[in-house]
């Protein structure tokens, strides 16, 4: 009876732990094609970051829309690490009250409406324009320059993220050479004609500028002023190749690519030189 009763309550323990793991799992998602590792990002700029790929092209967003109104870095610190406390860098439906979207931002409180909110540009263009309202902002503390447009519960939380900010910043700012490095899904969530018009799109509302289709890819080129320029774009595309379907990223004779998930030198190939390259995948 003694030996039954063991057994019994070890199937009721293993039963305990299957439904533990079910349970998880349902809250990870039903996409579990590839483990989430497997769909992360990696930023490499005097520090490491690894985020999601959602995350990721929420910080790439905020970046550009900073350096696109001619935020300084420190800006766009500012604006990550207020966006990684109040969202975790996710565009968040719902939250405290009426909060909304990266900055969680309120209705209520004169931010937009709902719909509004919810756009990651219209949402950082908000922030970085009441940013610029705060007299010596430039000067103060990540948490406390934050603080002065959040109006927050928590003044000091905004500090803990000013460093992966800056990493995340100088990589997105194009500071840093294939400092970003995306692992992204086996199935994109768009290919071949609609994914290089969306790519064009989106690149053109984040940064103000417009690729052009080259002739042997299905994607974009971007010409780029100089190093800088490049690696801002070449870093915001592969930050945005799971939402986009970005197969390659081709800057000077370093070459990305959705198979590899990194940077590596370009063989049998010519250098870009000035240019971008990005190749979105094929339909089919």
């Amino acid at each position: 009876m003694r030996t039954r009763a063991i057994v019994a309550g070890g199937v009721v323990l293993v039963l305990f732990a299957v439904i533990g793991v079910l349970l998880v799992v349902r809250r990870l998602g039903s996409d579990l094609r590839l483990p989430l590792a497997g769909r992360s990002c990696t930023v490499q700029a005097d520090g490491r970051v690894v985020l999601d790929a959602d995350q990721m092209a929420n910080a790439a967003t905020i970046a550009a829309i900073g350096a696109q109104l001619g935020m300084p870095e420190r800006g766009v610190v500012v604006a990550l690490a207020t966006a990684y406390q109040e969202s975790g860098l996710r565009n968040l439906p719902d939250g405290d009250r009426d909060s909304i979207g990266l900055f969680q931002q309120r209705p209520s409180q004169g931010w937009g409406e709902p719909n509004q909110i919810g756009d990651p540009r219209y949402a950082a263009k908000r922030f970085y324009g009441a940013l610029k309202k705060v007299r010596g902002w430039e000067r103060m503390r990540i948490t406390d320059a934050a603080q002065r447009v959040q109006r927050s519960a928590f003044p000091e939380a905004y500090q803990k993220w000013a460093d992966e900010s800056a990493v995340l910043s100088r990589a997105l700012l194009g500071d840093a050479t294939r400092a970003v490095a995306c692992s992204v899904g086996r199935t994109p969530v768009m290919r071949g004609a609609a994914a290089a018009a969306a790519l064009t799109r989106s690149l053109e509302l984040d940064w103000g500028v417009v690729g052009s289709a080259p002739a042997e890819l299905t994607g974009l080129t971007l010409a780029a002023a100089d190093q800088r320029d490049g690696w801002r774009y070449a870093h915001w595309l592969v930050s945005h190749a799971q939402d986009h379907g970005v197969k390659r990223v081709r800057f000077g004779d370093l070459e990305w690519t959705a198979r590899d998930g990194k940077w590596a030198e370009v063989s049998g190939t010519s250098a870009t030189g000035t240019r971008v390259v990005a190749e979105v995948f094929a339909e089919g």
